[in-house]
């Protein structure tokens, strides 16, 4: 499949991994930063729950990207139960670019720098399709979860807060 992506919509790192990765997805991009998964979903008109966080965390040391609806939380007990680590801590500013190569708010559930363990929370196979940043804070794309969990060689796992 061609990629129709424009060069100007993707981040350019992402814009690459969705062309070796052979993904002709449409990337739309916001006027108004979509860095939150509410600002997502409304620039969006879709639920919530479609939006994909791509969260990273810090497990004894090691990063690792949790994939998440955007109507949930992590529940950090659960990441560290499901790694067997001692420790799970929210990754700084920092972490998260140096892992994924690029900034809060706009990593993208694959194409990043460093090859980084994935975990994809199960909720997110309730829609058919979901829809994730681009690269940057201002761009998203659509794509039915299989596919998206498959390409970011994710494990599915069940590490979203249970309502009380």
């Amino acid at each position: 499949m061609a990629n129709t992506t424009p060069d100007t919509a993707a981040h350019p790192r992402f814009a690459d991994a969705l062309r070796e990765l052979g993904l002709d997805v449409e990337v739309r991009r916001f006027p108004d930063a979509t860095r939150t998964a509410a600002e997502a979903a409304a620039a969006i008109g879709c639920e919530l729950s479609q939006i994909v966080k791509s969260l990273v965390f810090e497990a004894d040391g090691q990063p690792v990207v949790v994939l998440l609806d955007g109507a949930s939380r992590v529940d950090v007990e659960l990441v560290r139960h499901e790694l067997g680590a001692e420790r799970v801590r929210r990754a700084n500013a920092v972490l998260v670019r140096e892992t994924t190569g690029y900034a809060i708010g706009g990593v993208p559930p694959f194409g990043h720098r460093t090859r980084t363990r994935v975990l994809a929370d199960r909720r997110l196979l309730d829609h058919a399709t979901v829809w994730a940043a681009a690269g940057t804070p201002h761009t998203v794309f659509p794509l039915d979860p299989p596919t998206l969990i498959a390409h970011a060689e994710g494990t599915l796992v069940d590490v979203r807060e249970r309502p009380a």
